[in-house]
């Protein structure tokens, strides 16, 4: 049985690594295999627009074949659009890898998009995403300077 609690403290605490923004949330993201981290992110960790998921995934190859099985950990629902036109959503990002399960503590609030629709997306294209919300307060702690509405 999977230890949920286990990689989703952990994504909390890289989170807590995350350089604070006023115009971003805070996010860890730990992408697991067979019970063992293969790779972790978080917000703005190579530079200021990158996202947990993104920065993750950006550390394994787009073909590595362990991500057909992965898991990935994400202390924010994964977003489903970008401010950018030259990054991917995560949402697009994780079906591109092949995640086929994504765990998350608390879906994306209004703040910054009026819509997030990254579960849904998700599910629609097979996924399984597994919600805990009783991680909820502890993915929001280092996010209170914002509105969470």
């Amino acid at each position: 049985m999977t230890d949920h609690a286990r990689w989703m403290r952990a994504a909390v605490e890289l989170a807590t690594r995350s350089p604070s923004a006023e115009g971003a949330f805070s996010v860890g993201a730990v992408i697991v295999v067979d019970d063992a981290a293969i790779a972790t992110g978080y917000s703005r960790e190579t530079d200021a627009k990158v996202h947990a998921e993104e920065a993750a995934l950006n550390k394994l190859d787009e073909d590595d074949p362990r991500l057909a099985r992965a898991t990935i950990y994400s202390t924010l629902e994964p977003c489903s659009q970008r401010g950018t036109a030259t990054r991917l959503p995560c949402t697009e990002r994780i079906l591109r890898a092949g995640i086929p399960v994504v765990v998350i503590a608390w879906r994306e609030p209004a703040t910054f998009v009026r819509n997030c629709v990254g579960v849904e997306k998700l599910r629609a294209a097979g996924v399984t995403v597994i919600e805990l919300p009783e991680w909820a307060a502890a993915a929001m702690a280092m996010n209170r300077h914002l509105d969470l509405s």
